[in-house]
Formats: structure tokens, sequence, C-alpha cells
């Protein structure tokens, strides 16, 4: 089954939290192992979110036809942009902003609603943990 449609197993999830519910290790890129997010600054969180087919950042903001991708409901949620370590952002997409890489421009790694300034999730099934 292909990595990035399986869902998690709370098997596979109790190993990534943490007892105070925030994750237990390091966040990575799967392409290049850049640091997206340390241990402990992140708290898991379900939302059904749908982000793009995974590509370079330049195939991210066409908006021709329907786009390629995942639902995906199992993320990493942080209030502050300044809590990454590596992260870029896509241009807007409606209201949308894609995180991704900001080593390798793989993505969308995650989510960002400009209505909400507080809000950025990494999606579980769109990184590597370590």
């Amino acid at each position: 089954m292909d990595r990035l449609n399986r869902a998690f197993s709370h098997t596979d999830r109790a190993s990534l939290v943490s007892e105070d519910g925030k994750n237990s290790k390091s966040v990575l890129c799967q392409r290049c192992g850049s640091k997206v997010l340390c241990p402990g600054t992140a708290v898991l969180a379900e939302k059904e979110l749908f982000l793009p087919s995974m590509r370079k950042k330049s195939g991210l903001s066409s908006t021709e036809g329907s786009v390629d991708g995942d639902t995906l409901t199992a993320h990493w949620f942080v209030d502050d942009m300044y809590t990454f370590e590596n992260v870029g952002f896509t241009n807007d997409v409606g209201r949308i902003k894609y995180l991704i890489c900001a080593d390798c421009e793989i993505g969308p790694i995650g989510w960002h609603c400009l209505d909400d300034k507080k809000s950025f999730y990494i999606a579980l099934e769109r990184v590597n943990h370590a």
C-alpha cells in the first residue's frame, strides 16, 4: 500500500506522541531529511484537510483543472510559524498557503489558512520521524 495514503494506526501514533500530547521525535522531510520540527514543539490534531499530491514547488500553484491529492486527518499542529525549523510557504492558492520543505521545496507537507493566523498543520503521512 502507498505509504502516503495509508492511515496511521493507533500503535504508530502512540510511538510518535509523548504523554503531554506533543511530538516525541523530530519531524523530517521525507525527501531530503531536513528537520521541519524539533521534538516537543507540535500537538497531534485530527482535522480533515485536502493536500494536493506531492511535487516540487513550481507545480503547486497551478490551478488548471482538478487537482490530485489526498484528504488527510492526522497532523502536527503548531500555532506559530516561527516554531518550524525548515518550512517554506507557497503563494496563496485561494485562502490557503501550502507548507513545503524549505530545503528541497517538495510538498505540500502541510496547510495554513490565511483566515487563521495561528494554525499551521503538518500531515503525519507526508513526513518522517526520527
